[in-house]
C-alpha cells in the first residue's frame, strides 16, 4: 500500500518492475489516492497508464523548475539549498549572518598567517568556534571555503547539474554560470592571497609545517614580462630573482633597496596615509563584531557552568560528571578571558593610528630607522606584513603593499 504512484518510483520503468516482482509472488499494489488494485485486470491496465502519466508530469516539473532557476539567480534570488557559512537568506536576499561572518572573515586571516589548512582548522577548533552544524572545522572544510567567491562579494549560481538517482552532480558550461554581487566579507585583497596560497600549493596536503624562508622575497616576486603570472626564483650562484621561461631577472640587492625606498614612501605619502586610516577604520569594525560575539559567547559559557553548578547542587549529576561538563567549559571561559582584552588592546592602538597621521608618519620613520639593523627573519616579518606581491618589468618594478597600521612597532 502507498499513498500515491509518484511516491512509489521515479519513472514507468521502475513502477512497472515493482509490479512484476509482486505478481511473481502473488502479492498486489494498491494506491490510496488514484484507487489502484493491481489485483485486477483492468487496475494492472490502469497502473501503467497512470504510471506514464505521472513520469511525464515529473519530467515537465523538472523542466519548469530548471528553467526558472537562472532566471530567479540573475535576480539575486535563492535557488535552493543553504547559504555560505557567513551568510544567510533574508527577505529573499543573501546577506552577512552576524554570529558567522566574522569567523569566516578570521578564516582567511588565519589562513594569511599560517598558510596550511589543518593550522587554520586546528586554530578555529582551539578558539572555541564551530561550523553552523556545530561540529569542529576540519581539513575539507578550511580547503573548502577560502575557494568560494561569495566572501569577497560574488555569488556563484547555476553552475551545477544533478545527474540524478542519487548520482552527484556535475558542473555546467561556464556560459551558463551566474554571477550577483552580495555584500562581502573580506576584502577582495585578501580573498586573492588566500587564494594564491592555494594555488601555489604551499598548503599542499595541509599537514607540512611552514618551512623557514631562506630569501627575503621569495614566494612575493612575479614576472612583468610574461604577464605578472609567473614567478621570479631565486638563483644563489648569480644572486638574483630570475624568471626560467623569460630569463627576467633583478638582483637581489636591487630588489631589497627598492623596496626599502618604496616602502618608506609609501608609509608617508598623503594617499596612502589616507588609504591606511580607512584600512584601519574597517579592522576596528570587524574587532568589535568579534569582541561582541565573544562576549555572548562568554555569557553563554557562563550560564552554562552555573547551570552544572545548579544540577549538581539538586542532586541531578554527580561529581564526576560535573567535572566532565565543566572541563571544557572553563577552557574556553579562560580562553575569552584572554583574547577580548587583546581585542580591546587592538582596538585601541588602532584608534590612535585612526586618529593621528603623525603616528602612521611616526611608524615609517621607526621603519626607516630599524631595517639596516635587522637580521633576515625581521626583515622577513616585514615583508610578510605589509607585502601583497612585486612585479619585476625589464625596465621597472612595482610594488602591491597591503598593510594594516599598528602591526610594525
Amino acid at each position: 500500500m502507498f499513498s500515491k504512484l509518484a511516491r512509489l518510483a521515479r519513472n514507468t520503468r521502475e513502477l512497472l518492475e515493482f509490479s512484476d516482482e509482486f505478481q511473481k509472488y502473488g502479492a498486489d499494489l494498491i494506491s490510496l489516492q488514484e484507487a489502484i488494485d493491481t489485483s485486477t485486470p483492468a487496475g494492472r491496465m490502469f497502473f501503467t497508464v497512470i504510471a506514464a502519466m505521472a513520469q511525464w508530469e515529473r519530467e515537465e516539473i523538472s523542466e519548469r523548475v530548471a528553467a526558472s532557476v537562472p532566471i530567479r539567480a540573475r535576480m539575486g534570488k535563492n535557488t535552493g539549498g543553504q547559504a555560505p557559512f557567513g551568510y544567510m537568506w533574508k527577505d529573499g536576499k543573501l546577506m552577512p549572518n552576524a554570529e558567522e561572518a566574522p569567523v569566516r572573515a578570521l578564516l582567511y586571516e588565519l589562513f594569511l598567517e599560517i598558510r596550511t589548512k589543518k593550522g587554520v582548522a586546528r586554530a578555529l577548533n582551539d578558539k572555541g568556534y564551530r561550523t553552523r552544524s556545530g561540529k569542529e572545522f576540519c581539513y575539507s572544510t578550511v580547503s573548502r571555503l577560502p575557494r568560494d567567491p561569495t566572501a569577497k562579494g560574488i555569488k556563484v549560481a547555476n553552475y551545477t547539474r544533478s545527474r540524478g538517482e542519487g548520482l552527484g552532480w556535475d558542473l555546467k558550461d561556464p556560459d551558463e554560470w551566474v554571477t550577483f554581487e552580495v555584500e562581502p566579507i573580506v576584502s577582495e585583497e585578501l580573498w586573492d592571497q588566500c587564494n594564491r596560497i592555494l594555488d601555489e600549493g604551499t598548503a599542499k596536503n595541509g599537514a607540512r609545517p611552514r618551512r623557514k624562508t631562506t630569501y627575503l622575497f621569495s614566494g612575493y616576486v612575479y614576472c612583468g614580462r610574461c604577464g605578472g603570472g609567473r614567478k621570479l626564483y631565486p638563483q644563489t650562484q648569480w644572486d638574483k630573482y630570475r624568471c626560467i621561461k623569460c630569463a627576467n631577472k633583478i638582483p637581489m640587492d636591487d630588489l631589497e633597496q627598492l623596496f626599502f625606498q618604496h616602502l618608506s614612501a609609501f608609509l608617508v605619502s598623503d594617499v596612502s596615509l589616507s588609504n591606511l586610516m580607512s584600512q584601519t577604520e574597517e579592522r576596528i569594525a570587524y574587532l568589535e563584531r568579534l569582541i561582541g560575539l565573544n562576549r555572548k559567547e562568554l555569557d553563554e559559557v557562563q550560564a552554562k557552568i552555573q547551570s552544572c553548578i545548579k544540577l549538581f547542587h539538586e542532586g541531578a549529576i554527580s561529581a564526576p560528571e560535573v567535572r566532565e561538563q565543566m572541563q571544557p567549559l572553563e577552557t574556553r571561559k579562560a580562553q575569552l578571558k584572554v583574547e577580548i582584552p587583546s581585542m580591546e588592546l587592538q582596538i585601541k592602538s588602532l584608534h590612535q593610528h585612526a586618529g593621528s597621521r603623525s603616528l602612521l608618519e611616526a611608524e615609517g620613520q621607526s621603519l626607516a630607522e630599524r631595517w639596516p639593523t635587522l637580521d633576515k627573519t625581521g626583515k622577513r616579518h616585514i615583508v610578510e606584513a605589509v607585502l601583497d606581491k612585486i612585479t619585476v618589468f625589464p625596465n621597472e618594478v612595482e610594488f602591491d603593499f597591503n598593510y594594516v597600521p599598528g602591526t610594525l612597532l
